[in-house]
């Protein structure tokens, strides 16, 4: 699948802020309320990063984001945030097993 690169809108050195919106087919796809989180294997990060998904938010309205400062840091690490108004980057979130996901930059 294909995510879109998030920011709450406040710029931050430390990651905080940042995770990655999940369309809604998507999310309707590939999770699973059941699960209460998510593991990410982001590209040539050095840990799994676990998100909470089990909060209403991600699975009514329009805030699909998957967030966590781990996600911040990797994006800033490998130098796709910040980003131009209006111009995230694009990801690959590919499902590897149960509730694990490999992401990486287009």
């Amino acid at each position: 699948m294909i995510v879109t690169s998030w920011n709450n809108g406040k710029l931050s050195d430390s990651g905080a802020g940042y995770g990655l919106k999940i369309d809604e087919n998507d999310r309707d796809q590939y999770f699973k309320k059941e699960w209460d989180n998510v593991e990410l294997q982001l590209i040539n990060y050095p840990h799994i990063v676990e998100v909470n998904i089990n909060k209403q938010s991600f699975w009514s309205g329009n805030c699909r984001e998957l967030i966590n400062k781990d996600i911040g840091i990797w994006l800033i690490e490998n130098g796709l945030a910040p980003w131009k108004k209006g111009q995230p980057p694009k990801l690959t979130m590919e499902p590897i097993s149960k509730n694990r996901f490999l992401v990486k930059p287009i």
